[in-house]
């Protein structure tokens, strides 16, 4: 009997520690189109956001687990718990707010537009998109500033890339995109400049579902740690997302 017993406490204990551990994990969803917050480098997912929420997880002592997705799938995997965060360079919009919770504040951007300098186009500003074929793309804060604007084409892709590939190739007109992300392109390719807008800044943070209020907590508390250590701003450097 006592032989018995111990095998199902040893049983118990076990899946205890397996259940405990599997707690432990936090499910993180990206979308891995957005230098250089996040981004495929040698089959890895790598970028500022990554370096980020890895600080983070080891301060609220929880393991990332990354998942890359489309991002006008991140919203709805969260909702339906296929995902615990999103930390995808997300605008903190009204509308999003709606349905998720952001983090405290972690970096701020404005959108630019970007052109083909050999399509010789008069694009200066917002004002001249009108009657232009312009990508965006889907779900980003580019798709909704420009599909407010009457009057443009509005073409969209699912990813970064092969909205700047469209430009280079000159199906489109223009491509309009954060900030970061636009000036990362441009310095990669000769022919592509950047414009900038008078556009709001964007605030990013990191999504969470409604209900994980504890979670929102501990990362804001984490978040801090990381700008008081100099962590924070140490990640920024290295991603030249501030200057020295």
């Amino acid at each position: 009997m006592k032989k018995i017993l111990l095998k199902l406490l040893l049983i118990f204990t076990f899946m205890f520690s397996a259940l405990s551990f599997g707690a432990e994990k936090l499910f993180v969803g990206t979308n891995a189109e957005f230098e250089p917050f996040e981004y495929l480098k040698d089959g890895a997912i790598v970028g500022f956001d990554m370096d980020l929420i890895n600080e983070i997880s080891k301060i609220i002592g929880k393991e990332c687990e990354i998942k890359n997705i489309a991002f006008d799938g991140l919203l709805p995997a969260l909702q339906s718990k296929k995902l615990d965060i999103i930390i995808a360079g997300m605008t903190a919009t009204d509308e999003r707010k709606k349905f998720v919770n952001f983090s405290d504040t972690y970096y701020l951007a404005q959108q630019m537009i970007v052109l083909n300098s050999d399509a010789k186009t008069n694009i200066k500003t917002f004002d001249d998109l009108p009657g232009k074929s312009v990508g965006v793309i889907l779900g980003y804060t580019g798709d909704v500033a420009v599909s407010e604007i009457k009057g443009v084409n509005v073409t969209r892709f699912n990813g970064t890339g092969a909205a700047i590939m469209a430009l280079k190739s000159q199906k489109v007109d223009a491509v309009v995109l954060d900030s970061e992300p636009a000036t990362q392109y441009a310095s990669q390719n000769k022919e592509l400049v950047v414009i900038e807008t008078d556009a709001a800044k964007e605030e990013y943070a990191i999504a969470f579902r409604k209900e994980d209020t504890q979670l929102l907590e501990e990362v804001n508390k984490a978040l801090k740690i990381l700008k008081e250590n100099g962590k924070y701003q140490e990640l920024l450097k290295k991603y030249n997302l501030i200057k020295e």
